[in-house]
């Protein structure tokens, strides 16, 4: 596997009034393609830090961070859009659907902006829904959804443009347990199909459906490690 993700050296500091916050703190990581990456640590750690930073959400102090050899660094807010666009799919803890449009016209949006054809669209749409179990709920709205169908519809969502990234930010958060296994088991049917996972929790029992975890403590990586039996 060729390496997707490169970061050198990575700082991001937040000011508040005369008060120096260091989020990251010389943060190095290689990240190939096709891996399934949990990020762990405790609130205030920098996972979602770097989480933000690696979907182009944010930028970095300083340090380097090239996503497939692109310096993010030196792309225009345009050109991070369209990245986030192509290249990355997003899974939030709150799901983040449109309440006042339909499960089908939510998994659309990323296509919309992308500027596919509307029979391309609907049609991608319609299969995505069917490959997270949800192919009859298409007009239902989100209210209408139990939590663990809105973050499969959040999945199909993030898959519309067929990102080679999919980052999650405490994706089963919400759930009960029987959804979050069922989530996981979604991820890690798209890592064998080839998308690269990465995801922020702080769940140990989540964590282990990632096959490489990596623990944040006070803006640094205190442990790398390659996990060795990881459910697959």
């Amino acid at each position: 596997m060729s390496d997707m993700i490169s970061i050198r050296n990575l700082n991001k500091v937040y000011k508040t009034g005369s008060v120096e916050v260091h989020a990251l703190k010389n943060v190095s990581l290689e990240i190939k393609h096709g891996e399934f990456i949990a990020i762990m640590g405790h609130s205030g750690s920098g996972k979602s830090t770097l989480m933000n930073i690696l979907g182009c959400l944010d930028r970095p102090t300083s340090g380097e961070y090239l996503l497939e050899g692109i310096d993010i660094k030196d792309q225009s807010q345009d050109e991070l859009s369209l990245i986030r666009n192509k290249k990355i799919g997003f899974v939030f803890q709150a799901f983040n659907l449109i309440p006042r449009i339909n499960v089908l016209k939510n998994v659309e949006l990323p296509m919309i902006y992308a500027k596919t054809k509307v029979s391309q669209r609907r049609k991608r749409a319609v299969e995505l829904l069917e490959k997270v179990g949800l192919g009859e709920r298409t007009e239902h709205l989100p209210n209408e959804l139990s939590g663990g169908q809105k973050q499969r519809v959040a999945i199909a969502r993030a898959l519309a443009n067929n990102p080679p990234i999919i980052l999650a930010d405490e994706p089963t958060g919400n759930l009960d347990t029987q959804s979050s296994e069922e989530i996981m088991e979604i991820f890690k049917e798209l890592n064998r199909e080839g998308s690269s996972v990465i995801l922020v929790t702080h769940e140990p029992d989540i964590a282990e459906y990632a096959d490489r975890v990596i623990l944040f403590k006070d803006g640094c990586i205190i442990e790398d490690r390659q996990k060795e039996g990881a459910l697959k």
